[in-house]
């Protein structure tokens, strides 16, 4: 996120805001520090902090694509997961395209978002390959190259998806940060805007939702195994065989 600064050679602060999720399915304000956002060595200095101050291994991280990010988290935290934001990445796609088609193209790329299953994501993304990948390929290869990490919250609870699939409880709560620096015309200094950004950060925590499904994000962090959302279990996986042998 960043900042508007009036004094400093910089105009601009950049945060680095990282939010969590309890046991209980709590949201909690982690870490809100000056950085650059594409920095590997700004992103890996948060995370070793957090993993400093207790923070377990994430089961899945939720970000924006900034590429610090990600190599960041493969140095710290080498067994976590990662879920592109569907937001940031269906904006990028968009901006590969004319005005005209974007509209087609905005629908298409929510089926896939929304789609009830892995497979039916893949056939949503199929569609968009057949109308727009003559033309416009690079629109197309923005999806296939993060594809695996925009797919990942299907291995987690159904329950959790729509606090899964985008970065939005940075976003949203942001707004009042950026409402305060637009009426006083930026803050006076970085450590002044760096201060103001966590007591109102902090404040809005207060308000944060739990998740859907709270109760079912101790059997993500005790390993249970997800599938399209539902769990896996020995019944499950008896009727894959049968279908199996069905098919073949």
């Amino acid at each position: 996120m960043h900042v508007s600064v009036r004094l400093g050679e910089d105009d601009r602060l950049c945060l680095l805001v990282v939010i969590g999720v309890r046991e209980d399915g709590t949201k909690e304000l982690l870490a809100v520090e000056d950085g650059y956002r594409e920095s590997t060595d700004s992103w890996a200095s948060v995370m070793r902090d957090l993993k400093g101050r207790g923070l377990n291994e994430p089961r899945l991280v939720i970000g924006d694509g900034a590429l610090g990010t990600w190599a960041a988290l493969r140095d710290v935290f080498p067994g976590a997961r990662r879920q592109a934001c569907w937001v940031h990445k269906i904006a990028n796609v968009l901006d590969a395209l004319p005005k005209r088609l974007q509209p087609t193209a905005k629908t298409l790329l929510h089926e896939m978002m929304e789609a009830p299953s892995r497979a039916d994501a893949r056939l949503a993304l199929e569609r968009f390959r057949e109308q727009f990948d003559a033309k416009y390929p690079k629109a197309v290869a923005k999806l296939d190259r993060d594809w695996e990490h925009l797919a990942a919250f299907y291995d987690f609870p159904a329950e959790h998806w729509r606090h899964l699939r985008t970065s939005n409880a940075i976003e949203s709560s942001f707004a009042t940060v950026k409402l305060r620096t637009r009426v006083t015309k930026g803050a006076g200094s970085k450590k002044a805007a760096l201060a103001m950004a966590y007591k109102l950060l902090d404040a809005a925590s207060e308000r944060w939702r739990r998740f859907n499904g709270h109760e079912l994000v101790a059997d993500v962090l005790q390993g249970v195994t997800f599938k399209d959302g539902e769990r896996v279990t020995d019944d499950n996986n008896d009727d894959e065989m049968t279908d199996e042998r069905v098919a073949a």
